[in-house]
């Protein structure tokens, strides 16, 4: 059993995020919501993996191209995106307009969670910034009050918070960009690819 797994590991985990105060409710909301997105994404960019090969693609814009209707339908049975924008070219013929209102009707399911993951990767170093300033005036204010005393237990207190909240809000940010630029990608791509059928299919009017 690892050392995070041991009640001492949860017991700091716990003292780490109480220490680094009320700043850390907002972050742990931003990193839960970035985690479920993150796994809807990555389970329908798999789904959609077979369909955005290369040789798959390249059969599907020759089948358009040359008109075959017929092979178009046999390639395209998996319900992917790309199978539903060749079905769709093949059933009701392609034009300029239908080839823009396939790429904005898909679009929303290919871009899902784009803006949201773009505002916690944001969000999430301003509020770990926030937490900084609220942990340095903490601190101020525990050194003017405790001048004389000699204790410096609650100022070391009020800059662990400001350490705590800014490394959270990292940790938060840079663990939603990784996925989030590889999503983008993904979207690019498909959204490239439903171009470049809509041409296919254009080409072969």
């Amino acid at each position: 059993m690892g050392a995070m797994d041991s009640p001492q590991g949860v017991a700091w985990i716990v003292q780490t995020f109480e220490a680094g105060g009320p700043v850390m409710w907002p972050l742990l909301v931003l990193s839960l919501v970035s985690v479920t997105m993150t796994i809807e994404r990555a389970v329908f960019w798999l789904r959609q993996r077979r369909g955005m090969t290369g040789g798959r693609v390249t059969r599907l814009a020759e089948a358009l191209r040359g008109g075959d209707s017929a092979q178009v339908r046999q390639l395209a049975d998996d319900g992917v995106i790309a199978d539903r924008v060749a079905r769709q070219l093949v059933e009701h013929g392609a034009s300029e307009a239908s080839a823009v209102e396939l790429t904005e009707r898909y679009r929303p399911a290919i871009e899902r969670f784009a803006a949201s993951m773009a505002t916690i990767i944001t969000a999430s170093p301003l509020l770990g910034i926030l937490g900084t300033v609220l942990g340095i005036i903490q601190s101020f204010d525990l050194l003017g009050q405790s001048q004389g005393s000699g204790d410096i237990a609650p100022v070391a207190a009020g800059i662990a918070e400001a350490l705590i909240t800014t490394a959270f809000g990292l940790i938060v940010a840079l663990v939603t960009l990784f996925p989030h630029m590889v999503f983008r990608a993904q979207a690019e791509r498909c959204l490239a690819l439903i171009e470049r059928l809509s041409a296919a299919a254009l080409s072969g009017k």
